[in-house]
């Protein structure tokens, strides 16, 4: 439920152009993670500690790097553990909300089936009872796959199967669409790609990409098609966070060369990608890794100081119930936080913890949920699906969080929309992100899905606005070589370092491994 900051009633916003109906207030609020809590650092480093508890194992950070070491320890018979969390709920960048009573996601909401390279990620889901191996072949629980229609795309006033624009598109268009997936499949046999990328050796070709931004690169290649590149820099953004102009070219070609490869119309092989969610995003995993957790599991507590000593570690958090500080010593301390927030915390940060947090840049993001009275109008085309994109937008279209319901729900029944926007790496955006009031975001919301849903603001009712200043590490130029230095696991005395920043790109499966194989080598 959304605890931290009660409704603000009766704002009403302008009707957007073309809504002929009158639209009812809509009530609103920030929700989420709090961006004031990271500012206590400064009172808590002030104070004397209330108490010294001792623990074997303390993990810093309950996102899933934390949760997936905590769960590798419990594993080797481990139990004598605290994490520590900031957030009221662990889970990171996949925690959830409800609003009005429906659960939605308050930022990752998927997760496509696992290669063989994410075999731990393999493991829990089989754990979760979501895979099992039948007949010699594993298959997946299918009322956790995404049900069709999965995903489409509004673009000349029509809505249209999958994002990659195909309507109405010449034979130049078609021929470099064929030429990208000639080279990302010659990519994948010279130079083979992973997830986790720590699966397969960093070769040369994997150098010169990382070197050069996705747009140097499709340039170089003599793929300068509109639509090619619109699809593209939406794939970035939705992964890294930034686009063409910033992430590097490996990124580029990872996001497609360790999962399926990019297809073509046409092509025989093309497959949709299967993916797992949720009515509330991947927080339908995270609150089954936090559940066993019980009392070790310690929320609402900000890591202020980490210092190794000369046997084992001692950690100061405050108690953001209490107000006092804790102080816990212990063998080991996983710092499953961000690199940026571990460059501050440690006393003595180790040579490669200040390299990496000088050296990462992180995205800003925001996700607005907003409860509909009512099923929208749709235009002509594809049908309502899980995923919905309009084309040539800035943000990233729309989820509807109640796609995965076995019932078939009422075209007057009540839903929640899950909106999406990076805001990419502009020195002003983490500004704006905190300055605006709710009320900007939900605007904006409106603007863009406006034209596809003339009629969203009058059916809105409430919206849930959750913000994420450092968000996602966006893998620019030189990033990955850099980080790629470091052990899968980096160490210093008694600190094991595990998060998605040590890939440079923050996506579940990297999350996970890092914390499992920290967790496997701990205590």
């Amino acid at each position: 439920m959304i605890s931290r900051r009660a409704w603000l009633a009766g704002a009403a916003l302008p009707l957007l152009q073309g809504c002929d109906t009158p639209a009812s207030p809509l009530a609103g609020a920030f929700v989420g993670a709090s961006p004031e809590r990271g500012h206590l650092l400064r009172s808590a480093m002030a104070q004397a500690p209330a108490r010294t508890q001792r623990t074997r194992v303390l993990i810093a950070g309950g996102g899933v790097a934390g949760l997936a070491a905590a769960r590798a320890l419990r594993q080797r018979g481990i139990e004598d553990f605290v994490l520590l969390e900031l957030e009221d709920q662990a889970g990171g960048n996949s925690r959830a909300t409800q609003l009005q009573g429906l659960p939605c996601p308050l930022a990752a909401h998927y997760l496509p089936l696992p290669t063989d390279a994410a075999h731990e990620v393999q493991d829990l889901l089989e754990e979760l009872g979501l895979r099992q191996r039948v007949a010699g072949r594993w298959e997946y629980e299918e009322r956790h796959l995404c049900h069709s229609p999965q995903e489409r795309l509004y673009r000349n006033g029509h809505w249209q199967d999958g994002l990659l624009p195909l309507q109405d598109i010449g034979a130049g268009t078609l021929a470099q669409y064929r030429r990208f997936a000639a080279r990302v499949a010659a990519l994948m046999r010279s130079a083979p790609f992973a997830l986790p990328a720590q699966r397969v050796p960093f070769a040369t070709e994997h150098a010169a990409l990382d070197a050069q931004t996705m747009a140097q690169w499709l340039g170089r290649e003599g793929l300068d098609d509109a639509q090619l590149h619109w699809y593209l820099d939406y794939c970035c953004r939705d992964d890294f966070g930034a686009g063409l102009e910033s992430v590097s070219a490996w990124a580029g070609i990872h996001y497609f060369a360790s999962r399926h490869g990019f297809h073509a119309p046409g092509d025989a092989d093309a497959e949709r990608e299967a993916v797992l969610t949720w009515p509330e995003g991947n927080a339908w995993l995270t609150q089954r890794l936090a559940q066993p957790l019980g009392d070790r599991l310690r929320c609402a507590r900000v890591v202020s100081r980490i210092a190794p000593q000369r046997q084992g570690v001692t950690v100061q958090a405050l108690d953001l119930a209490s107000g006092q500080l804790e102080q816990w010593e212990a063998t080991h301390c996983i710092v499953a936080l961000p690199v940026f927030v571990a460059a501050r915390v440690l006393a003595e940060p180790p040579a490669f913890v200040r390299e990496a947090a000088t050296t990462l840049r992180y995205a800003p993001w925001l996700v607005a949920n907003v409860h509909l009275r009512a099923a929208l109008d749709d235009h002509g085309g594809a049908a309502p699906s899980w995923d919905n994109v309009v084309y040539g937008s800035h943000a990233l279209g729309y989820v509807d969080a109640g796609h995965q319901g076995l019932a078939q729900r009422r075209p007057d029944s009540p839903r929640v929309l899950s909106w999406y926007h990076a805001l990419g790496l502009a020195p002003e955006a983490r500004g704006a992100l905190l300055q605006q009031p709710w009320q900007h975001w939900a605007g904006l919301m409106f603007d863009e899905l406006g034209p596809a849903h003339p009629d969203l603001r009058a059916k809105a009712t409430h919206i849930a606005v959750a913000r994420y200043g450092h968000a996602m590490a966006t893998p620019v130029p030189g990033l990955v070589q850099r980080l790629r230095a470091n052990p899968a696991t980096p160490q210093a005395g008694p600190l094991l370092f595990a998060h998605a920043d040590w890939s440079g790109y923050s996506v579940f499966e990297e999350a996970f491994t890092r914390g499992h194989l920290a967790g496997l080598a701990a205590g």
